[in-house]
């Protein structure tokens, strides 16, 4: 085809221009395999989408993607089995810890973890996340924070913010009346049971890196078999927060992150850190 010839999208469907990669050049970034072909849904900004790219890139460096195990409830995260490319179990509204701990004990040599959103893990799930995590079953929680109940019109949750404006606090969350936000990452952390406790975002390109490394650590620290791993992951929910993708982001890093501070709230120590087999052969 000429310079000179007009291109329109009859053209490009009829005669497709394949860009031919040269030889010479390195491949920097692929999308992971360990994902479907199925096209995020997902409104625009959204953070599950950043979240589940991100699982899908530790399946595949870690080589665990068939030995991986997701267990989803109700609510957006109910969604992770069309897009994550591994054995995936719905569960009841809030019961995927207690789902998880089943499949875990029957099944003790596989990789699992629960995707949970606020509203699910912290409301209606609130009983079997910290029974779950006191008896420090051997699995990895990824807790979506993204301070409303995302999936049923944005109501207020368990950690919406004080004074955030939701379609069930349209003048703002009165903390006098229904209380604080639960933090709870701080409140799980204390418990014997819990091995591992982080919180992340997804909100800028080097949280992004920093909750990949989190979640690697949570799958790695599962072979340890020493307690519940807990990775918290501020997100943002654009459609819900009535805000564009870009202002959400602001929020996250002007509102949210004053109330619910990132980094590590409970890391293994050094000696934690000895796999079980090896300290058997050191005695």
């Amino acid at each position: 085809m000429s310079d000179k010839e007009t291109i329109t999208e009859d053209t490009i469907l009829e005669d497709p221009q394949c860009v031919q990669v040269p030889d010479d050049y390195d491949l920097i970034y692929e999308r992971p395999h360990t994902l479907t072909d199925t096209k995020f849904h997902y409104c625009p900004g959204c953070g599950h989408s950043t979240a589940h790219k991100l699982l899908g890139e530790v399946f595949q460096e870690l080589g665990i993607q068939e030995k991986t195990i997701g267990v989803a409830p109700v609510g957006c995260s109910v969604f992770a089995y069309d897009y994550l490319d591994i054995d995936m179990q719905e569960a009841a509204h809030g019961r995927a810890c207690a789902v998880a701990t089943g499949i875990k004990r029957i099944h003790p040599d596989k990789y699992v973890f629960t995707y949970q959103g606020d509203g699910d893990l912290a409301a209606i799930g609130t009983a079997e996340t910290i029974h779950t995590i006191n008896r420090g079953e051997n699995i990895l929680i990824v807790f979506i924070n993204n301070a409303v109940y995302g999936m049923t019109s944005g109501q207020m949750a368990p950690t919406t913010l004080p004074g955030m404006v939701t379609t069930t606090s349209p003048y703002g969350r009165d903390i006098s009346d229904v209380g604080s936000p639960i933090k709870v990452a701080e409140l799980i952390a204390p418990l014997p049971g819990a091995f591992y406790v982080t919180r992340q975002s997804v909100h800028t390109a080097g949280n992004v890196r920093k909750a990949k490394k989190a979640l690697v650590n949570g799958f790695k620290y599962q072979r340890l078999n020493k307690g519940t791993c807990f990775i918290e992951i501020i997100s943002n929910c654009p459609s819900n927060w009535k805000m564009t993708p870009l202002v959400s982001n602001e929020f996250i890093e002007n509102e949210m992150l004053k109330y619910y501070p990132l980094g590590d709230i409970k890391v293994p120590s050094r000696e934690d850190l000895t796999e079980p087999k090896a300290e058997e052969e050191a005695k």
